[in-house]
């Protein structure tokens, strides 16, 4: 390589680095991706990006973290179970929950078992009633830890680019002046009068609607799905 690539390299990198720290997704997931194709200078970049940004997951850092997951190489393999050995979200919990393997499916991008696994962890939150049960009375929700719910949707939104979590369909349904029924229709629940089917209707990959998953079974009504929007935990 001439000196004169080497530079237009280094320029390139710097560039890019500079819209990974610009603090817009809009900027920094395309960023992402050209500095994976650079090779090893563009990973290093997103090596030292991960480091300096390790205490605040975000869909950028997820994305950065799934990125190097996902590199056939023994340093990068090193560094990442060095520094975030079960993942960048810190998992707390004030019912001492156990959601690694929660994190773990969302790191492998299931999102249809990490679904699955989410309502479990409610029902969980809610107690040995709902576990038995396998659903939540909205009565259950407000009692809910914040710190939990928190724990759920910033996994979800991390490992998601920021497309799925309970935060993100609050955020659409405060946008629709809190109708249920433009909701349904927004994040692909329903299409027009008919509700999407449960599983194989639902996507289960990035190319879903904003706020598509985690999912909620409507056919009991409304209230539990609109207590846990109103939870204290998404309180701005």
């Amino acid at each position: 390589m001439t000196e004169q690539d080497q530079a237009s390299v280094q320029a390139e990198l710097e560039n890019l680095r500079q819209q990974l720290n610009s603090g817009s997704r809009k900027k920094q997931l395309p960023a992402i991706a050209q500095l994976e194709q650079l090779g090893e200078p563009g990973l290093k970049v997103l090596m030292e990006f991960l480091s300096s940004q390790a205490e605040t997951p975000t869909p950028t850092t997820g994305q950065v973290y799934l990125t190097l997951k996902q590199q056939e190489s023994s340093a990068i393999e090193d560094f990442l179970t060095m520094k975030f050995p079960q993942g960048i979200v810190s998992l707390n919990s004030d019912r001492n929950i156990e959601y690694q393997s929660l994190q773990d499916l969302l790191i492998e991008q299931d999102f249809q078992q990490a679904d699955r696994l989410t309502l479990e962890k409610l029902c969980e939150l809610a107690g040995p009633q709902a576990m038995e049960r396998r659903w939540i009375y909205f009565t259950e929700v407000d009692k809910f830890p914040v710190s939990d719910l928190q724990t759920l949707d910033t996994l979800w939104l991390a490992y998601s680019q920021g497309k799925f979590g309970f935060s993100v369909q609050r955020k659409l349904w405060l946008s629709l002046g809190k109708d249920f029924n433009k909701l349904w229709d927004k994040i692909g629940w329903r299409n027009e009068k008919t509700w999407t089917r449960y599983p194989n209707e639902f996507i289960w990959d990035l190319s879903a609607p904003q706020g598509h998953l985690p999912l909620s079974n409507q056919l009991r009504g409304v209230r539990m799905y609109e207590a846990l929007l109103l939870h204290p935990a998404w309180s701005d």
